[in-house]
């Protein structure tokens, strides 16, 4: 039989090389991840803000009756600003604490004529129509003056925070219609402590239902992130 020639211990061994990767691709393997990254997190942002951004949607853009809404929608809208407030008995706070509550505000001296009176009326009576939903709304009188409010008045709005502020101030956040004056009107906050509606001066009776309906339809729109009680 043929004889096999013995392996040669000398010769060299066969080694496998691998490619190592090359920098460019590294990087934009990184750069795919940072960028799947930032998605991830938008897209968690988006989700977290949508039930806001639909209710806010759902009113001003699709509903057509939002466009036919008694009060004027504020643009831009401003938020509740840095102003002190004092109350009843002395107690001095923050205007930006009533953040967390739909806002129903009037705005008018401690002597209250009457057409201050008749908005404290309109508010007392909208705010007890709104039923269940009162809860979310607070009624606020802005009283720009240090006279004291007559005991009367002041048992017929009982449940109305009446706070005193500086009337030099209030003209950098709230604003009449041109022609009238602040306390000619009633204001609505959102509970996110943005002025945006303004009613129009010198409710009267056949109007007050117009006003509850759309402060009903803000209300419903917001139901998925409103909540009653501050």
């Amino acid at each position: 039989m043929p004889s096999h020639p013995a392996p040669d211990d000398n010769q060299p061994l066969g080694l496998t090389v691998y490619d190592l990767p090359q920098p460019v691709a590294v990087a934009q393997a990184d750069g795919n991840r940072t960028w799947a990254g930032r998605w991830r997190m938008l897209a968690l942002l988006l989700v977290c803000a949508s039930p806001v951004v639909a209710s806010y949607v759902t009113y001003y853009l699709i509903r057509p009756e939002a466009r036919r809404s008694f009060g004027e929608l504020i643009e831009p809208q401003r938020e509740l600003p840095a102003m002190t407030t004092t109350d009843m008995v002395g107690q001095r706070a923050q205007l930006k604490d009533l953040k967390g509550q739909w806002l129903l505000l009037s705005v008018a001296p401690a002597a209250c004529d009457t057409a201050c009176e008749k908005n404290l009326y309109f508010q007392r009576q909208i705010h007890a129509g709104l039923g269940k939903e009162r809860d979310k709304v607070d009624r606020v009188w802005l009283i720009t003056d240090g006279a004291e409010v007559a005991p009367a008045l002041r048992a017929s709005i009982a449940g109305a925070l009446m706070l005193r502020v500086d009337p030099q101030e209030l003209p950098q956040w709230l604003m009449p219609q041109t022609g009238h004056k602040l306390t000619e009107h009633l204001y609505l906050i959102d509970p996110m402590g943005r002025w945006m509606m303004r009613f129009p001066p010198g409710l009267e009776a056949e109007n007050a239902p117009k006003l509850k309906r759309d402060l009903e339809r803000l209300i419903r729109a917001a139901s998925s992130w409103d909540l009653p009680g501050r």
